[in-house]
Parts: C-alpha cells; structure tokens; sequence
C-alpha cells in the first residue's frame, strides 16, 4: 500500500529539521573560524560574518606547530587501526569458530568491560605504561587505546563472523586450502564491512581523545591534535578563531576517512553465496 504524499513530506520535514539540528554547531564552529579579532560571540547570525578573514587559518600553519600536532595524531590513529583491526579479526574469528577452555568466561570477561568507563583504566594502564617506560611515546600512546577499544572489536568481529556460513571454509577445505587459507581467501573477504566498523571504531577511539593523552604525552613536541588545542585555552582568555580553525581541520580526515570507507558499509554480502 503506498504511503500518502503528505506523510512522506512530514517524514522529510522532520529528517530535514534534524539535519539542520545536527549541522548548526560545525556550521556556528566554521562561522567563528571567519571572525576577525578573535570574536566568540556575534549579533550578525550569517555563515559568512561580515569583515571575515583567514587569518586564523594562516597562523595555524605558520606560527603554531598544528602540522606536528597533526604528524603526532595521524602516527597513533593509523597505529591503532591498524593493530586494532588485525587482533579484532583474529581474535573474532578465534570466539566464533573454535570451542576452548575458558572460552564463554572469556567472552563474558570482554563484554563486562564494556560497562566501565575506559578512564577507570587510567591508573592501573599508567602503572603498566611506565613501568614499561613507553610514557612520552607513541606505543605507550597506542598500548592504551588498543587495550581499551580491542575487547569491543573482538566482539563485534565474533558476531559478524557468527553471520558467516561455516559451510564456506569447509568447501575450501575439501578444496584443498589450509585453515589460514580459507580465512584469508574466504573469510576476510566476507568480513569487510565488519572491518570497516573495527577500523572506524578505532581510528575515532585515538583521534579524538584527551585525557588519556593528557597524562601520558608530556612532552609539546609529542602532542596529539586534542592537546595542542587544549593549549589555545588559557585561564584568562582563550584564541577562539584558533580553537574553531582547528576543529575544523581536525574533522577533516574523520570525514574523508569515513568518506572512503562508506562504500564498504553494507550488510548481506554472504547472501545466496551458499545453495540450497
């Protein structure tokens, strides 16, 4: 039965409000990032304010040191993607395919981890960091936002693989492939919107973080992109134009990355893949 137009234009009116709920802070962030003399507030409610100028975007670039902030950034978020995808998968497919020991008390373990907050591991983490001596550094960095991302990986991972037919690997295995062959030729494969999600999951985990980054990175040379802002903001005045230039640059890669990846967000790519 086909809806009337005037629901469907009720349901565009309302998708269409929440969208420009959802656009009016970056949009007011952008606006402020225009503003000449480092005005937070304006009486003028135009995108484009009157007198702009991209000034704060020049300073970042020539007398602020955002590049290394960025260098610093990319290095730990690409880092824990990486490492965060590749454990997730092995880990995932482990919980989903093999029967152990310890294996439901395991999995209970990882999703009860889940219900605490990851700064509850500051401290204890910290201990482990620096008795390692890995603090100041991008290991230490990557070590803290690996171990508290990985236990939601893995268990997104043993879901989607759950969603899997086992019926594919044992064809490849009649076939002549290895256990490892199979999971690498048929599974994985398979598995891409599932990585998908572990990589986004953990690049955002490590390119938006702060007070983890706060206790562990000391050093300015070392800081990640939410501390170096964090250093616009002083106790008597704070550079606006230079905090909202920055958060804009700083979502930047989010979208693109988001933007490439996209494509690969789908469900169902198992369907009619085995025959009845």
């Amino acid at each position: 039965m086909r809806e009337s137009k005037w629901i469907t234009a009720i349901r565009h009116i309302v998708l269409l409000t929440f969208v420009v709920i959802a656009l009016y802070p970056a949009l007011n962030v952008f606006s402020i990032s225009l503003r000449p003399d480092n005005r937070l507030r304006s009486t003028d409610l135009s995108i484009i304010p009157e007198g702009w100028t991209l000034q704060s975007y020049r300073e970042l670039f020539t007398d602020q040191p955002f590049m290394r902030w960025l260098g610093n950034s990319l290095i730990v978020a690409t880092g824990v993607t990486i490492t965060g995808v590749v454990l997730a998968a092995i880990g995932g497919y482990a919980f989903s395919r093999f029967r152990f020991v310890g294996r439901k008390a395991t999995m209970l373990a990882i999703l009860t981890t889940q219900m605490f907050p990851a700064t509850m591991l500051l401290l204890p983490l910290y201990i482990v960091i620096a008795r390692l001596q890995l603090v100041n550094t991008y290991l230490g960095l990557m070590v803290f936002y690996t171990s508290t991302a990985l236990p939601f990986c893995v268990w997104q991972m043993k879901g989607f693989y759950d969603t899997i037919p086992a019926s594919l690997e044992e064809a490849a295995r009649i076939d002549g492939c290895s256990r490892g062959v199979a999971f690498w030729r048929v599974i994985l494969p398979l598995a891409v919107p599932g990585l998908v999600i572990t990589a986004l999951f953990s690049f955002m985990a490590a390119w938006s973080e702060y007070i983890v980054a706060a206790q562990v990175m000391q050093d300015e040379e070392m800081f990640t992109l939410p501390l170096g802002l964090k250093s616009f903001q002083a106790s008597l005045s704070t550079q606006w134009g230079l905090y909202a230039a920055a958060s804009i640059l700083v979502s930047l890669p989010v979208v693109i990355v988001f933007l490439m990846l996209s494509k690969f967000l789908v469900s169902g790519l198992t369907l009619g893949s085995v025959k009845e």
